[in-house]
């Protein structure tokens, strides 16, 4: 019997409410840094620490495939969105580790602060190596971590920012009018 390892994969999980020419960077720069055969793209049905989002889960997959359905080594996965619940990074990791070999989760340095409060940390920081994206005005304080790996970006771009801003010059043009539409249905 042949010994066939799984492929290693990196995890970029998020909100993407919406997603933004900073998270294709991030994807770009991911593929050309880290030594995985696939980056699996996982929008949340609901971050486990927000409690609502702008574009509903299906629009926020919808948005993804778009941009990275064509992406080399990319796979836009539905498993937290298939949940339809919030669902935690570990469970989504020991999921995908059913036929992949997890090796990195990508964060962004905003999510450093809270990050020994998710669920399941210490066996998440046994098993995974962090690639962290720099962000702006965000400190990297890596106290804790097992196993790290920076993706430098210099993108001053923010899902929050664009939602607040109902701004969207830094939304890629293929889901720009959806995200417009999305925008101006929220805010009547």
């Amino acid at each position: 019997m042949v010994n066939q390892s799984k492929p290693i994969v990196a995890i970029f999980g998020g909100s993407f409410d919406p997603p933004h020419k900073g998270h294709q960077q991030i994807v770009e720069k991911a593929i050309e840094n880290l030594d995985i055969d696939k980056l699996l793209m996982v929008p949340a049905y609901l971050n486990p620490f927000k409690t609502s989002s702008l574009a509903s889960a299906s629009k926020r997959l919808e948005w993804c495939r778009t941009l990275f359905s064509n992406t080399p080594k990319v796979s836009v996965e539905d498993y937290e969105i298939v949940q339809g619940k919030s669902t935690t990074t570990s469970q989504t990791v020991k999921h995908f580790n059913m036929t992949y070999t997890v090796k990195y989760l990508i964060i962004g340095a905003d999510n450093l602060s809270g990050l020994s409060q998710w669920h399941a940390f210490d066996t998440l920081n046994a098993q995974v190596t962090w690639v962290i994206v720099t962000r702006e005005g965000y400190d990297l304080v890596v106290d804790g971590l097992r196993e790290w790996k920076l993706l430098t970006l210099n993108t001053p771009v923010s899902s929050t920012t664009i939602r607040q801003e109902q701004d969207v010059r830094h939304v890629d043009t293929k889901i720009e009018k959806s995200v417009k539409k999305t925008l101006k249905e929220t805010h009547k």
